[in-house]
């Protein structure tokens, strides 16, 4: 969600129109100084503030003990039904939601470890037991969590470790008075099977096996740009009016080569819908596994263990240090925050997280900088003398916008200030929203005493807990007002210069033999390099996303003086150009790319239109667009039909396909089969051969079969689906790498060695090129590989 909720969005515009016109008309062209400096009078304490504080109060952000025994004991349900994956992350939600250092908080990190401990994760689970004792787990409990560590210890093969750890379990038995008697036998009888194994362990050691996670791996290496940060040296950086900033080839570039790798410069995770509840009177807890849950809130990696946050619930971290580089960081002044930040959405709270890390002096001075020239930056030559002209070049220089003093261009917050804003061409109303918004969160701020760890005049550990700040009369300081104008700059660089980092993540139930996976949107973020990239809709670029991190490879030959592209979104395989362009109207530009000129200049239509395009029910040659009507192509048939009832016929088969798969969640695979199957069939009157439908349909009967085991049904339905995924999107499209992954799994599975083999090839070909040879598939594909070329020969020739 990246603007606020729509109940905020509703107040505002209702403010909008009850304001004189001639204020309107101020707000509308004044700067962004000027916005904000009347704005700040516009946010009514008595309704659009209260307004505000009653849409927070449906956010789910603070610590609420009631809510963590919801949670544990829902984690204790399913642990007892062998659902340990669903256990942990429960466990996780209800230690989020303890006070930290409780014993609650503590029992909460020993029922994960025993999760963990059955899902294999040996590691995670002697850290949870660690954070278990170090927040006073009770000691009558001890010994079997006592048992458990020197059981995964021996399980890693450190027998020491696990002696020692089964020394203490012992001792702590022996004396331990609170153990009752029953319980002591079983703790007896399971300390005296450990012993054996670390017995046998020792006198029987297991050889060593070598490592080979590093199978066949590709170094990438990056010759770095002198000029552009975190750029290959084939890449120079140019400047004009027409394209502003943009990237250029400066020698011929091959397909897979690296050209950008970044880190963000601010980062943040999309949070899901059941943080903000529809009605403030809904009481029941939300179980539903969000972004929020699975992944750590600073660097994105994946999470297993996760660590709450001290003062809220919302935030979780992959390790302790990463929750204390970000309460430093940013966190210590968002934590009480929460429920705002979450109501007014990702964009507002991206916009307090920049100036955050960048701090006070560099916003001030970037900020009054911007002043001097303002009036100007509505002119795009005027804008580009302006910004040419940076605040530290050095007299008689030109830079590009953005460049620092010596001419380079860095992922910093002079980067991102050069954005471009687009104030002049946002919707007054926008602006409006916008305003409020950023007036709002830096009032919470003062509000809250924490103006001064903002303005960073504060430690950290003064600020652990916030203050009340006498100030009341909702005046914004001179200071937060500079911080507010940064903020308002930032919420309106989003809409053109936000970067989505998505992860490919597994749909469905996960625990089948072949995992379907998908683009998810994980968070939003700044990348100032990244942002040079103009848009194409048919780009020859591919960008990759490591934790915050963006790797952008070519994704076809690139000749020398070319430009870099990127697909902000529309792509030509994907919609007509009128649905591209019209989405394309949020970046303020029309594009004049080749594949929309191409399609604009001809009278033929598109490939997508044909692709996806009805077909007659009388004898199935394609229908010929009209406005209301369609008729057949075939002047012997001659059959036309109304565009919609064919319409409503899609919408109904499209949900009979959602019927189907609802059938295979819930393990009916046989009824699924049936259901998908009539789908087909009926599609098959209607809809062209190769209408993306019909590929999805062959893909979703292909992971039924799967599911039953059944390979070869799998694999013949998965190589239709790639024929019509080839046919839409071209033969070394990523789509094709991600169809080509799962029919190497399927053949895996299905033990036909050889075409399993050379599908692994065009598989790890294809993905290599936009997503690098370090990436999750290439790694799974090339442990597949392995294994089947391990088999003894005698196979490997039968198959």
């Amino acid at each position: 969600m990246a603007l606020p909720v729509e109940e905020w969005r509703l107040c505002a515009a209702r403010r909008w129109a009850a304001l004189e016109p001639a204020l309107r008309e101020r707000l509308a062209a004044a700067s962004l100084h000027d916005t904000l400096r009347l704005g700040c009078g516009l946010l009514r304490p008595e309704v659009e503030a209260a307004a505000l504080r009653r849409l927070c109060r449906r956010a789910r952000a603070g610590k609420e003990p009631a809510a963590a025994r919801f949670y544990r004991e829902e984690g204790n349900r399913l642990f007892g039904r062998r659902h340990y994956g669903a256990a942990a992350r429960l466990y996780s939600q209800a230690a989020s939601h303890e006070l930290p250092g409780s014993p609650e908080v503590s029992v909460c990190f020993a029922n994960r470890s025993a999760a963990l401990f059955h899902l294999g994760h040996f590691e995670a689970c002697l850290e949870d037991i660690a954070r278990a004792e170090s927040h006073g787990y009770p000691d009558r409990l001890l010994p079997k969590v006592l048992l458990r560590k020197a059981e995964c210890l021996l399980r890693l093969g450190r027998l020491q470790d696990a002696a020692d750890a089964l020394s203490v379990a012992e001792n702590k038995i022996a004396t331990d008075e609170i153990v009752t008697n029953p319980t002591r036998q079983t703790l007896l009888k399971k300390l005296s099977q450990l012993k054996i194994k670390i017995h046998e362990k020792e006198s029987c050691p297991e050889p060593v096996r070598e490592a080979c996670g590093d199978i066949q791996r590709k170094s990438e290496i990056l010759e770095e740009n002198n000029s552009i940060s975190g750029a290959s040296s084939s890449l120079s950086l140019n400047f004009d009016a027409e394209r502003g900033r943009h990237l250029v080839a400066s020698q011929d570039i091959l397909p897979g080569q690296s050209l950008l790798k970044e880190e963000a410069f601010v980062s943040v995770l999309c949070p899901g819908e059941s943080f903000l509840l529809q009605d403030s009177s809904e009481t029941a807890w939300d179980t539903r596994v969000t972004n929020a849950d699975l992944y750590c809130h600073r660097c994105l990696r994946q999470l297993l263990a996760s660590v709450p946050c001290r003062g809220c619930s919302y935030a979780k971290y992959c390790s302790q240090n990463c929750a204390d580089v970000a309460w430093e960081q940013y966190h210590r002044t968002e934590c009480s925050l929460g429920a705002l930040l979450l109501t007014l959405g990702v964009f507002c709270h991206i916009a307090l997280r920049t100036v955050l890390l960048a701090g006070f002096e560099e916003v001030s001075r970037l900020v009054e900088w911007s002043h001097g020239g303002e009036k100007d930056l509505y002119n795009p030559q005027a804008r580009c003398k302006h910004l040419g002209e940076a605040p530290d070049a050095r007299a008689g220089t030109r830079v590009i916008p953005g460049c620092n003093d010596n001419g380079q261009y860095q992922s910093s917050y002079q980067a991102v200030f050069n954005l471009l804003p687009h104030a002049e061409k946002h919707s007054p109303e926008h602006k409006f929203l916008c305003t409020l918004s950023v007036v709002a969160i830096c009032r919470q701020l003062q509000e809250a005493g924490l103006e001064g760890v903002v303005l960073n005049r504060e430690s950290s550990e003064k600020c652990s807990k916030p203050k009340t700040c006498d100030k009341t009369s909702g005046e914004l300081s001179p200071e937060l007002k500079t911080m507010a104008e940064a903020m308002l700059r930032h919420v309106l660089q989003l809409q053109c210069n936000a970067q989505a980092i998505t992860v490919m993540q597994e749909s469905g139930s996960g625990d089948g033999a072949v995992v379907n996976k998908k683009p998810v949107r994980l968070a939003t973020a700044f990348f100032p390099v990244l942002s040079l990239l103009n848009h194409s809709c048919c780009p020859n670029s591919s960008v990759s996303f490591t934790g915050t991190a963006a790797t952008v490879r070519a994704s076809q030959p690139i000749p020398s003086g070319q430009e870099i592209f990127h697909c902000y979104g529309p792509h030509q395989c994907r919609m007509r150009v009128a649905e591209r362009q019209q989405l394309l109207g949020q970046y303020f530009f029309e594009c004049r790319c080749q594949a929309c000129l191409d399609e604009l200049e001809s009278d033929v239509k598109s490939v997508v239109s044909m692709r996806n395009s009805f077909c007659c029910p009388g004898c199935r040659a394609s229908m010929q667009v009209g406005e209301d009507m369609l008729c057949c192509s075939n002047e012997a048939c001659a059959i036309s039909v109304s565009r919609e009832s064919l319409s409503h016929r899609l919408q109904d088969l499209q949900q009979q396909i959602k019927k189907a798969l609802e059938l295979l969640r819930g393990r009916k695979a046989d009824q699924a089969i049936k259901m998908l199957l009539k789908c087909q069939m009926d599609a098959g009157n209607f809809l062209s051969p190769e209408h993306l439908l019909m590929g999805e349909m062959e893909d979703h009967l292909a992971q039924v079969y799967a599911t039953l085991g059944k390979w070869q049904e799998a694999a013949r339905h998965l190589e239709r689906s790639i024929q019509i995924v080839e046919a839409h999107h071209g033969p070394s499209s990523v789509e094709m790498g991600h169809e080509l992954f799962k029919l190497a799994q399927i053949l895996f599975n299905g033990f036909a060695v050889s075409e399993a083999l050379s599908t692994i090839q065009r598989a790890e070909e294809i993905l290599s090129v936009h997503c690098g040879p370090q990436s999750t598939q290439i790694q799974e594909l090339q442990e597949m590989k392995t294994c089947l070329l391990e088999l003894p020969r005698s196979i490997l020739q039968r198959t």
